[in-house]
């Protein structure tokens, strides 16, 4: 009986094989390839997490590889050349279009400089490309030159002189065929594109950056890639499955960081209705509170700064109201806390939280209707149905939005490894918290798999879908039960209104302070079926404060996150840009060697 089991298993796994393969010989083939795969050096992985819109260092630190590339060159030409040649070296294969032009008007014998620069490109061609198989190095010159490029790095030409004179023919041929600069700008891509063989982005493309649109296109043409959902990915995915909360608040935040050009440039966002209703409106209101974070005075005046400041506050209190109505919507929620409109007193300047009265900066609310203070004004209801409009019938935003699913989730295992961007929620005590979510009971990972399905539901059916269900979006940008999230409060309205600004800080769920014990990173790893002695845990989300002595290092060496120097505002508070660049040069060697590293 057994024998006939394994026979038919044998033909099912045999006949899945003809598919693919002609015969026995091309089966025989890819096994011994890959074998020999197996049995090359791992892959270099880049880990990168909240890049917020900031496209500039995010451009870099891919072209740079992380750092890695100048650590190559320093190895190869550490004492061989000046700084001042390997940082030339580095730059140009950084940015081998724009250098070239500037080389080309330095230079006073550019056929020599050729000459040298081709042969250096060349060594550090064959060592950032010497863990792979020829073939998928060939495979990934995209410019032209596969078979030149492919002989200098891989020629055996007889011996030493032998093949001195080979490379020396084949790059004087390259030069007095005016295909230099061309052959330059094609092995410096290889280079780079060697350099990270795989990319993770751990959460938070979106939001306070400008340009999240240049980062998305980036990472379509990046060759290898994944990406684990953050919690301002999930609000704009809401957003642009319709969930009006959801687009309040995309519009709130951009107006905040000064960034409505990302709507209305990039994603052909309608803000003309807001603006107009909000300079009507707030026309004698100076919206102080409002200015926003983030702003150039070189480029914009200060009539700039009160229009967008008044923008600013027409959009966060529809925010507010609509969420009001979320939360009465949805009792489940359990969000009480945060309906706040209602416990204002502008009479006398003050609001009611949790039984105490708390001064606040503003009081001039002309939508609020006294009766029923959640109820969006006529106006405001035709500005949030424009921008709905506006959010869903964006083509370029809705193609992005369709990458993110698929290239994304909740949460990836990748080479054992476990990444996902803020928190899985815990109790004080050291346990996984049960979640009530659409009717179930859940927790760790299960309750991690129970949203990534709902998630990519919502998305699927997003022109059908129950608004009831679409609501979970905006559940999951808010929620202290929500893994995106991993606070107690979102405490928006106080971070606005209230003057006490310990008010407005947000508790992190326990999990934070949890994973600094190695036991509990064990229990997490457990939970996902992963070796102890092999996994690691990397997320983002919460910004490591140095100077508060924080260590991205956490559960003696089992969890590194990775979080938030893209940010201007909040790297200034944390990590400079030397730390980040050397713990993602040490990420893989310390991921792939080694348990235990103390920084």
């Amino acid at each position: 009986m057994e024998d006939k089991i394994n026979n038919y298993d044998k033909r099912k796994y045999l006949k899945l094989l003809s598919k693919e393969y002609k015969n026995i010989y091309e089966v025989a083939e890819e096994i011994i390839n890959l074998q020999a795969i197996l049995n090359l050096p791992k892959g270099t992985e880049m880990f990168l997490s909240d890049i917020h819109g900031e496209y500039a260092p995010f451009e870099h630190i891919l072209n740079n590889g992380g750092g890695i590339i100048k650590s190559k060159i320093n190895e190869i030409f550490g004492n061989t050349i000046s700084k001042k040649e390997r940082t030339t070296l580095a730059t140009l294969i950084y940015y081998p279009e724009e250098k070239l032009k500037l080389i080309k008007e330095e230079e006073d014998d550019i056929e020599e400089w050729y000459n040298i620069t081709l042969y250096r490109l060349i060594e550090v061609a064959k060592e950032v490309s010497s863990k792979y198989t020829r073939s998928k190095v060939r495979k990934a010159i995209t410019n032209g030159f596969e078979y030149v490029i492919d002989e200098l790095l891989n020629s055996q030409a007889g011996n030493e002189k032998d093949k001195e004179r080979y490379y020396k023919a084949i790059i004087n041929t390259i030069i007095r065929l005016n295909q230099a600069e061309s052959f330059i700008i094609a092995i410096s891509n290889l280079i780079k594109r060697m350099a990270i063989d795989h990319l993770h982005i751990i959460g938070d493309i979106f939001d306070r950056g400008l340009r999240p649109d240049l980062v998305i296109e980036k990472l379509e043409k990046f060759h290898s890639v994944d990406i684990q959902w953050g919690n301002h990915d999930i609000l704009w995915m809401g957003a642009a499955s319709g969930n009006e909360a959801c687009i309040a608040t995309v519009v709130r935040i951009c107006a905040r960081y000064n960034n409505i050009g990302i709507l209305e440039d990039s994603y052909g966002i309608n803000i003309r209705p807001l603006s107009t209703f909000a300079m009507e409106t707030y026309k004698n209101d100076s919206c102080k509170n409002f200015y926003p974070k983030v702003f150039d005075e070189t480029k914009y005046d200060e009539s700039d700064k009160m229009n967008i400041s008044k923008i600013h506050k027409a959009i966060t209190i529809i925010q507010f109201k609509i969420e009001g109505q979320m939360i009465k919507k949805h009792p489940e929620y359990d969000l009480d806390n945060r309906l706040l409109l209602d416990k204002m007193n502008l009479k006398r300047g003050y609001v009611e939280i949790e039984g105490k009265k708390y001064e606040i900066n503003d009081t001039n609310f002309p939508t609020l209707i006294k009766d029923d203070i959640y109820r969006l004004t006529d106006e405001e209801q035709e500005v949030l149905e424009r921008l709905c409009d506006s959010f869903k019938n964006s083509p370029k935003l809705n193609d992005h939005i369709d990458f993110l699913y698929k290239k994304g989730e909740l949460y990836t295992i990748f080479n054992s490894n476990l990444l996902f961007h803020a928190c899985i929620p815990m109790t004080e005590n050291g346990e996984f918290k049960e979640v009530e979510f659409l009717g179930k009971r859940l927790k760790g990972k299960e309750y991690l798999d129970e949203i990534n399905d709902v998630v990519n539901k919502i998305w699927i059916n997003k022109e059908t879908i129950d608004s009831n269900l679409r609501d979970i979006m905006w559940y999951l940008w808010i929620s202290p039960d929500s893994p995106f999230f991993g606070k107690d409060k979102m405490a928006t309205f106080e971070s606005y209104f209230v003057k006490d600004k310990d008010m407005s800080k947000e508790e992190k769920n326990p999990y934070y302070t949890l994973t600094y014990n190695e036991d509990i990173c064990d229990k997490i790893l457990k939970e996902f079926s992963l070796d102890l002695k092999e996994s690691h845990i990397v997320n983002g989300h919460m910004p490591v404060k140095a100077k508060d002595g924080e260590s991205p290092i956490r559960g003696n060496g089992k969890l590194l996150v990775i979080d938030r120097w893209f940010c201007k505002k909040l790297s200034k508070e944390n990590w400079k840009c030397s730390d980040i660049y050397l713990l993602i040069i040490l990420m893989d060697y310390y991921l792939a060697k080694i348990n235990r590293l103390n920084l």
